[in-house]
């Protein structure tokens, strides 16, 4: 039997993509997945996520991992069409996925409020249809779903990285961080916009440009 994990990185964040990865594995190397110590990657440091990312690759049969831009998730949220919102289209990155990996049965951490929901939306945008367990803090009771977890925020740490280096500290990306929120102030001192990098849709985002623009008024 084939069994496969899914788990996102990044999905609250402002700056940067929303990274969905998944795994198949043979389910007689479950064991080795536990085994090489995996965990919700939120629990373990950035020396050991990328210590098990290629230990992870090895048992896996095959993997998939996706990036979501910050365009893609401003049209979700700021659409008029409720299935169009992020939870769907997280569900849709998912669907995708699991008609890639061709699993027998796929463990998922739910997104939505509505866990049986969230696995509804994942079956009906999924070519491949197969058995779905779609739980919250599956990434903390399942280890493949740990494991999906450890390479979907190794693979969002190093793109931070890189955009770091292109655009200047902009600390975690996290709107809960005060170099994060001076970072899009100070942009848009200079700037006419946020940078492709920056979900435009989320509200603080808005509510900085919205300030910066009054402000740019009273000058004229």
């Amino acid at each position: 039997m084939r069994v496969a994990g899914i788990d996102e990185a990044g999905r609250g964040c402002v700056v940067g993509p929303l990274v969905v990865a998944g795994l198949l594995v043979k389910e007689e190397k479950l064991r080795e997945i536990a085994d090489i110590g995996v965990k919700d990657s939120k629990l373990l440091s950035a020396k050991k996520r990328e210590a098990l990312y290629p230990e992870i690759i090895k048992i896996a049969e095959k993997y998939i991992i996706t990036k979501v831009t910050p365009q893609q998730i401003d049209c979700a949220v700021e659409s008029k069409v409720k299935l169009h919102k992020l939870n769907f289209l997280e569900a849709k990155t998912m669907g995708e996925i699991v008609t890639l990996l061709e699993p027998n049965i796929v463990y998922v951490d739910a997104a939505d409020v509505s866990a049986e929901r969230f696995a509804q939306n994942i079956q009906e945008t999924s070519v491949f249809q197969t058995k779905i367990v779609s739980e919250h803090k599956a990434d903390k009771t399942y280890p493949i779903v740990s494991a999906a977890s450890i390479l979907a925020k190794v693979e969002r740490d190093n793109t931070i990285a890189l955009l770091r280096n292109e655009y200047g500290d902009f600390g975690s990306g996290y709107l809960s961080d005060p170099k994060t929120q001076a970072f899009l102030v100070d942009w848009l001192k200079t700037h006419q916009d946020y940078p492709e990098i920056i979900r435009k849709s989320w509200k603080p985002a808005k509510e900085a440009k919205n300030q910066q623009h009054q402000k740019q008024q009273k000058l004229f």
